[in-house]
């Protein structure tokens, strides 16, 4: 599910905002909320132990009641959150209380890791990047760890990151079949995590592309640019900084579901969710450099522009002076002082030599200066973006 972001401010848009996100205040603890738009809930099934592999689909949940006590390993994937009695019936079968199953369904929920009596819930964000590498899929998956099965929720059903798990169930590959269930909700969740790696690996092109276009191409465009990367990455930030403090939570050893073996592989997945962050911390502040050097180079075109001004300005003030001067128009037979140079006869041409001959003069003074040097070099580089 794509999450709104707020940005249209009137009153009907924040109600409208407000009963997403949130019951209303009173509501009793553990509603449930489906929302219009979402999409049925499929059941898929992939039962597993280490000679054979299982996947069965459009399960009901007493389909899912017989695969509990299987010494098997048994993966419930719920596509969809659109169905609230198929819900409220894998509820029931799988005992999952109800203030569990309001942070399943009431999405988006703030990642965590909460233990219950014989399970485990974990709440995660997953993203998936869009096409042409231009910004995310958001949507949470819910983790339930059994003593033997997983169950998975998932808000969208046609897109998430486990195609590589199911896939190495399916052709036995690494270590997965050998392993229990608490291995594979550590599979899954590692899933999610390499992800983000992807998605940052496309911010990573867009904030190189940004460099070239701040330096040598910048448009108001560009600043929209920068804001709109700043806050997809403070989206994403939000998304995987809770993430880190519950994969800390799972590596005590006071967590019974989980073993010591998965605890170890818990601790690499910790280590990377740290470096997503420091990534998109770097990426911030890179993104902070490129909008100071997008505020200087338009300083420094406003400069240019006022540079150019002044030579101009410069050059013509001391010819105004003269025109004005010879512009009064002094009557020259009431007294000889009055302006005798109107009855030279070189006068006019004269004025006009000396006009040209100051310009020209401040011309070299202002290309000696290196003004002209500047300005030149400037509609070079201009030229060349």
């Amino acid at each position: 599910m794509n999450y709104p972001f707020p940005s249209i401010h009137s009153q009907q848009f924040q109600d409208d905002l407000f009963d997403y996100y949130y019951n209303q205040p009173g509501t009793m603890p553990g509603t449930i909320k489906i929302d219009s738009t979402a999409k049925g809930s499929e059941i898929v099934l992939i039962d597993y132990d280490a000679n054979q592999a299982t996947r069965l689909s459009n399960l009901t949940p007493s389909d899912c009641a017989a695969y509990l006590e299987s010494p098997s390993v048994s993966w419930f994937d719920v596509l969809g959150l659109g169905d609230e009695e198929r819900l409220l019936s894998l509820g029931e079968i799988f005992h999952i209380d109800r203030l569990m199953l309001e942070d399943i369904v009431n999405v988006p929920q703030r990642p965590k890791v909460e233990e219950h009596p014989q399970q485990l819930l974990i709440i995660t964000q997953m993203v998936i990047p869009k096409e042409k590498g231009i910004g995310f899929w958001q949507e949470q998956v819910s983790i339930i760890l059994g003593q033997n099965y997983v169950l998975t929720v998932q808000e969208e059903p046609e897109r998430d990151c486990f195609n590589l798990v199911r896939d190495r169930i399916r052709h036995n590959k690494g270590i997965i079949r050998s392993r229990g269930a608490d291995h594979l909700a550590y599979a899954l969740w590692d899933a999610i995590i390499d992800t983000y790696f992807v998605v940052l690996e496309t911010y990573r092109e867009r904030i190189e592309e940004l460099e070239d276009e701040v330096i040598l191409r910048a448009s108001d465009k560009t600043l929209g640019k920068i804001y709109t990367i700043k806050r997809e990455l403070i989206a994403l930030r939000r998304a995987i900084w809770p993430q880190r403090e519950a994969l800390n939570y799972l590596l005590k050893d006071s967590v019974p579901l989980i073993s010591k073996p998965v605890r170890r592989d818990l601790k690499d997945c910790y280590d990377h969710a740290v470096q997503i962050i420091d990534l998109i911390e770097v990426y911030s502040e890179l993104l902070g450099e490129l909008m100071n050097v997008y505020l200087s180079s338009f300083a420094n075109k406003t400069n240019e522009v006022m540079k150019i001004l002044t030579v101009i300005s410069t050059i013509f003030i001391p010819l105004t002076f003269i025109a004005g001067i010879y512009g009064m128009n002094f009557n020259t037979d009431v007294s000889p002082w009055n302006m005798p140079e109107l009855n030279w006869y070189w006068g006019y041409p004269a004025c006009l030599a000396a006009m040209g001959g100051i310009a020209i003069s401040l011309v070299i003074f202002f290309w000696r200066r290196g003004w002209f040097k500047d300005m030149t070099m400037t509609k070079i580089k201009q030229s060349d973006s």
